[in-house]
């Protein structure tokens, strides 16, 4: 497979280093997180802010046949809208979003979300590398290409600012554009992650999600612990009852069926391959303490647990004093947040109803017990590839980085994907992205890896230009 570059990593490490580095670090200084995050966000005008940084870059991108605005619905965040004309009628839809998660805690000294610092070839900050490189990547590599008298398809860009709010603006914007944006054959979306940083990767699935708090009261009030301990029930003992219908303690095998679906075989060879790519850095990924193991020891297992498997997660507790509040009292009750990752086919609104009947019914001891769902969304998987776009994908991992592609599913979830994929269901996906070992997406120390963004760009620009070949081609 030939190695020449479609577009030289001279120019893209120019065009990085000088010009879009520094407006990435511009856009992390902005702290405009999400709706969900900042209910105040229209007053505090950030998001606004942000936008307009990316908004006049664009206007000043010598883009042959592009049009451009900056869209916002009636209590909606803004939207920018582009639309480039190809050299051909049929469409590529490429993806990415502006708006943030919030700080965290846990920063490194000298890091900050909101302190752009370049550290060992990593921009440092929230929302670099999810996703504020989307727009730069995508646009940079359209005019270039253009610049190389490269033939294009008919391009448009979204860029919304209500992911990390679960897409909730989205859909409005979808309907409000429909007939601007028709129905492409081909979606781009850069918000992904990567399993290394040696080659490109491609998400074929992502897991649903169910979210909620499980309370468990016992008592009516603190009662003394020489008084009330071996008398009445703990609400920690039930609680550690209740979690173990759900969840194998020892194996974390969940033991629900109906959050449990069967894996493609296609996806099975996928991830098992996309894992013995990866060998020791699937585990070398993780932030473990000095000792601490993996819960398999078999990198396949591992993997498929990561993207096919429904897992628990406890994220948040409450009920419990701090230690140095915390005397010789019996707790009347405590709530935890729990999070299960279901996989991509497992219908969500089932898995709610097996949860909340398995934690709930026949508590022990008699204890209240109540699940509150809050958060539910369903997993996605890609249409099957098609051979022109594995080859294209292909093509640019070893035009950029020497190695073939690999594909495989992701862990989280991206509420937008199963949108996309009912509003355009003819359509193929190539979703990618620079989320790779430690970036830390969400959490403290977030990285966009620079010399990965750069060749990233240059893949972009395969695809597209593989993408007319395929659309323009005799029957």
């Amino acid at each position: 497979m030939a190695n020449e570059q479609l577009l030289s990593i001279e120019t893209l490490n120019a065009l990085w280093d000088n010009e879009l580095i520094p407006l990435l670090c511009d856009y992390i200084k902005i702290p405009n997180k999400s709706p969900l995050f900042d209910k105040n966000w229209k007053q505090h005008g950030y998001m606004d802010q942000a936008m307009q940084l990316i908004a006049e870059w664009v206007s000043h991108q010598t883009v042959k046949g592009m049009q451009h605005e900056v869209l916002q619905l009636p209590g909606r965040t803004p939207l920018l809208f582009i639309e480039i004309e190809g050299d051909c009628d049929d469409t590529v839809l490429l993806y990415g979003h502006m708006d943030k998660q919030p700080e965290m805690t846990g920063w490194e000294n000298g890091l900050g979300p909101w302190r752009p610092v370049i550290k060992n070839d990593k921009l440092y900050g929230r929302g670099g590398a999810d996703d504020g490189y989307a727009i730069f990547s995508a646009l940079t590599a359209i005019r270039l290409l253009q610049e190389q008298h490269q033939k294009i398809p008919h391009c448009v860009i979204i860029i919304e600012g209500s992911e990390e709010s679960g897409s909730c603006d989205l859909p409005f914007y979808l309907d409000h554009l429909h007939n601007r944006i028709g129905h492409p054959r081909l979606v781009i979306t850069l918000d992904s992650d990567c399993g290394n940083y040696d080659q490109l990767w491609l998400t074929t699935s992502l897991r649903g999600i169910v979210g909620g708090t499980l309370r468990i009261d016992t008592q009516k009030e603190g009662v003394h612990s020489g008084l009330g301990s071996g008398v009445m029930p703990s609400c920690f003992s039930v609680l550690r009852e209740v979690l173990d219908r759900v969840e194998d303690s020892h194996s974390h095998d969940i033991k629900i069926a109906a959050l449990h679906a069967d894996i493609p075989s296609i996806r099975k060879q996928q991830n098992i391959d996309a894992a013995k790519a990866l060998g020791a850095d699937l585990i070398n990924a993780q932030p473990l303490t000095e000792g601490t193991k993996p819960i398999h020891c078999d990198n396949s297992e591992l993997k498929l647990n990561q993207t096919w498997r429904p897992s628990l997660s406890v994220t948040g507790m409450d009920g419990i004093p701090n230690l140095a509040d915390a005397g010789n009292v019996r707790l009347p009750y405590i709530e935890v947040k729990l999070s299960f990752r279901i996989p991509p086919n497992t219908d969500p609104n089932v898995a709610v109803k097996a949860l909340s009947e398995v934690l709930e019914k026949n508590p022990p001891h008699g204890a209240i017990i109540n699940f509150h769902v809050q958060d539910i969304g369903s997993g996605w998987e890609a249409p099957t590839e098609k051979q022109w776009l594995l080859d294209a994908g292909h093509k640019a991992s070893h035009m950029y980085y020497q190695k073939p592609m690999m594909l495989s599913g992701g862990g989280g979830s991206i509420p937008f994907m199963g949108l996309l994929g009912k509003q355009y269901p003819e359509a193929q996906f190539f979703i990618t992205g620079v989320l790779g070992p430690k970036s830390n997406a969400h959490g403290p120390n977030e990285f966009l890896h620079i010399p990965y963004v750069k060749k990233l760009t240059g893949c972009v620009s395969v695809i597209l230009a593989e993408a007319f070949k395929e659309f323009t081609k005799s029957p």
